[in-house]
């Protein structure tokens, strides 16, 4: 993984990125409603980016949390966010379409395939 960049906010390929994720590492994904049940990586928690601030105490300050986008925009945005509040979030640089591109898993709630 990258150092901080300008902003605070550390950046990680999605090689560097775990694919499971529970009690020790969190993936929060902060696409929209609509995006998300297209499709989202298993084990992913959903926090739309327009209802983070609101919404911190749910995000386990002891985890390891990693935030994913589409593209890795809006989760840049909401992980500098999120450092300037304490947090040590690391954006997955490429987002969704990085994460679908190397061939990891997208589901839907009901756990069939989604896409991106």
């Amino acid at each position: 993984m990258d150092g901080p960049d300008e902003t605070g906010v550390v950046q990680a390929q999605i090689g560097e990125v775990p694919t499971d994720f529970g009690a020790s590492v969190t993936l929060l994904d902060v696409r929209e409603v609509d995006e998300w049940q297209r499709g989202h990586a298993p084990g992913a928690r959903h926090m739309p980016m327009g209802e983070v601030p609101a919404r911190l105490d749910e995000i386990d300050r002891d985890a390891q949390l990693f935030v994913i986008c589409h593209v890795g925009g809006r989760s840049h945005r909401v992980a500098q966010y999120l450092a300037q509040r304490g947090f040590e979030p690391i954006n997955v640089a490429g987002g969704m379409l990085a994460w679908a591109g190397a061939g990891r898993a997208v589901v839907t709630d009901d756990g069939v395939a989604g896409t991106v």
